[in-house]
């Protein structure tokens, strides 16, 4: 199944022209990619990726779930992490790799050495996580689905180092987060359909509505850009009748541009210094990158 899966994947890419963007398969072989961040350019650039075959399942138990490095000009795999039980999400600053590890309640960090440790302990269910100038944003989602009127307990939280800030409660689902230079947080509600934003000032809004479950989501500072996917249809490609997408958000124009229609499971998203988008497609075992007039 998973060999018709990515032969499916392929095609759609091969014929994927969406807004001007090309797309590619440029890692494959990978067990359940979920979370995505690039880092570093050129011949110096850097894939991290999060991967879980067997959620919920700690290494003790027989679970395979890991954090790896991918190099991507050679190819080369380097494994961070062996053995957590859900490492969802990963985000980079402070001149530290950082992942949220969900069924753990935990957020874990690389150490200078290389050896991961805790950072936070006892969350519920962190999902999203992004690095930005006030410190460690995350969401917690112990009630997916569930909004605060109903009582649902998912957040969306600010480690500044010493103490955790709640800076939202309420929504139903806040899967991920991207941070911009200023502080302002975005972050993907899947099951309202939304893209919130909070400002620094604490000013809380929906930026983009009526979209079709939202999941991941990166910030493209140098352009002034959101990338996000949405997966209405998780594992079904476009052939079969899926209609998961990749988009692009201006936030200096607000135009909103297609980047890739047809993937079976967009995950989460990250975006390259030169541009190019790259997403996890995890019921193939893929990442796949998409360029402007390539």
């Amino acid at each position: 199944m998973r060999l018709i899966v990515i032969a499916a994947l392929a095609a759609a890419l091969s014929t994927s022209h969406a807004q001007g963007y090309r797309a590619e398969v440029v890692v494959s072989d990978l067990e359940r990619p979920t979370g995505i961040l690039v880092e570093g350019q050129g011949i110096r650039q850097t894939l991290y990726i999060t991967q879980i075959p067997t959620p919920g399942v700690p290494g003790s138990m027989g679970g395979t779930n890991s954090v790896i490095a991918v190099r991507y000009r050679t190819g080369d795999i380097q494994t961070l992490s062996m053995g957590e039980p859900e490492p969802v999400n990963i985000a980079a600053g402070q001149g530290r790799l950082f992942w949220t590890c969900k069924s753990a309640g935990v957020i874990l960090g690389l150490t200078p050495g290389g050896s991961p440790m805790p950072v936070l302990t006892g969350l519920d269910d962190p999902s999203g996580i992004a690095v930005g100038p006030q410190g460690l944003f995350f969401t917690q989602v112990p009630t997916p689905g569930v909004g605060g009127m109903m009582g649902g307990m998912n957040t969306v939280d600010l480690y500044d180092g010493k103490a955790i800030t709640t800076l939202s409660a309420g929504e139903p689902e806040p899967y991920d987060i991207a941070v911009a230079a200023d502080g302002t947080a975005y972050w993907t509600c899947t099951t309202a359909g939304v893209i919130l934003k909070r400002t620094p000032d604490g000013v809380k809004s929906v930026l983009l509505g009526n979209l079709s479950s939202p999941r991941g989501i990166a910030i493209d500072s140098r352009r002034g850009d959101l990338v996000f996917s949405e997966l209405p249809t998780p594992g079904v490609p476009g052939s079969m009748g899926g209609m998961n997408r990749v988009l692009k958000y201006s936030l200096r124009s607000g135009e909103l541009t297609v980047v890739n229609v047809g993937d079976p499971e967009p995950t989460d998203v990250t975006v390259a210094t030169d541009g190019s988008i790259f997403w996890t497609c995890t019921s193939a075992g893929v990442v796949v990158r998409a360029r402007r007039g390539h």
